[in-house]
């Protein structure tokens, strides 16, 4: 019997309960090889020797620690800006910042605050401007972590929450997107949530979901495809109630962010979603807050390929927690 005759010969209910067999065992296959490939239950927090320390330039840059993960905080406020090649824009950003929160302090002399600039590894003089804040402001309120390489916005978000003092810390960009004094509102609305006590995990996401349709109208179709595609994904895979999880200007609480932050695996664009992902399975309590925004030019996002790269990412993310690769065990807390 010829090979074209045996070929004729099996019939097609053979040949459909063969792919039925064969699917599932390539579906395990692919779950498995992502449990073993990206096996990292607990995130490892880990820094370079450097990045534990800052410089004090009105003290010929003497170093002195950062706190790292103080459960409770000792001051009012951090603000961790995390920055990429931003010697541009950045002063533009912190003039702003500095002038409301000067403010704030003349309007209640016990307010205390700090800004941290992460500085993500990078290749201009981002650090060296940053600096120049601290030597006019002093290092009690301005402070520059300088990482020894680039670790993504998350990452860069992650170490500075972990060298901060703050009871309540801020999230916001280098880029001056989000108007700094939107922070009232976010503020507001966290005292909403955090009950009498004010001692709860809450986070409060600025939300640039109000402008989506003045967005659309300026976008082109392709990119208008990505971006619906994206939405729900995050829907879809892992986070539902959160209209915007990529708007950076994002309030916690301390318990919140330390919560969180110390389960996250996800340094790059898509850290945002797993950080939610992860808020909601702790049943930490969210909000979200309309706030002014505008573009900026100078984005480090890459378009097209940066929505494909957190595309890929979100489906990871939820396959990764599904096969139990990743695990959501955050640092234990006294005050919860």
């Amino acid at each position: 019997m010829d090979v074209l005759a045996v070929f004729h010969s099996i019939s097609l209910a053979t040949i459909f309960y063969a792919l039925l067999l064969l699917i599932p065992t390539i579906f395990v296959a692919i779950l498995v090889g992502i449990r073993m490939t990206t096996w990292d239950v607990v995130p490892e927090i880990s820094r370079f020797d450097s990045e534990k320390y800052y410089k004090d330039p009105n003290k010929n840059n003497a170093t002195y620690p950062f706190p790292i993960m103080e459960e409770e905080g000792s001051i009012d406020l951090s603000v961790i800006v995390p920055s990429y090649n931003e010697e541009e824009r950045l002063p533009v950003m912190l003039d702003e910042t500095f002038e409301y929160l000067e403010n704030e302090k003349k309007n209640k002399p016990s307010f205390t605050y700090e800004i941290i600039v992460v500085d993500d590894g990078s290749k201009d003089a981002t650090s060296k401007v940053a600096l120049e804040y601290s030597k006019k402001y002093g290092v009690h309120q301005m402070r520059v972590l300088t990482l020894e390489k680039n670790r993504g916005k998350g990452g860069a978000v992650r170490l500075g929450v972990f060298s901060s003092r703050g009871r309540r810390l801020l999230m916001a960009d280098a880029d001056g997107a989000s108007k700094f004094a939107d922070l009232a509102r976010l503020e507001r609305a966290l005292d909403d949530l955090n009950g009498k006590k004010g001692n709860k995990a809450v986070i409060i996401c600025g939300s640039r979901a109000h402008l989506q349709e003045e967005a659309v109208a300026q976008r082109s179709l392709f990119r208008n495809f990505l971006m619906y595609v994206f939405h729900f994904l995050v829907w879809f895979l892992c986070v539902r109630g959160i209209k915007d999880t990529q708007c950076g200007f994002k309030l916690f609480t301390r318990p919140a962010a330390l919560l969180t932050f110390s389960a996250l695996h996800v340094e790059r664009w898509a850290f945002d979603v797993e950080l939610l992902y992860i808020a909601q399975q702790l049943k930490i309590t969210l909000g979200e807050v309309a706030i002014n925004w505008e573009e900026i030019e100078g984005s480090k996002m890459v378009p097209v390929w940066s929505w494909l790269q957190m595309g890929k990412d979100l489906l990871l993310i939820n396959l990764r927690y599904v096969v139990g690769a990743w695990r959501i065990e955050p640092m234990k807390l006294k005050t919860q």
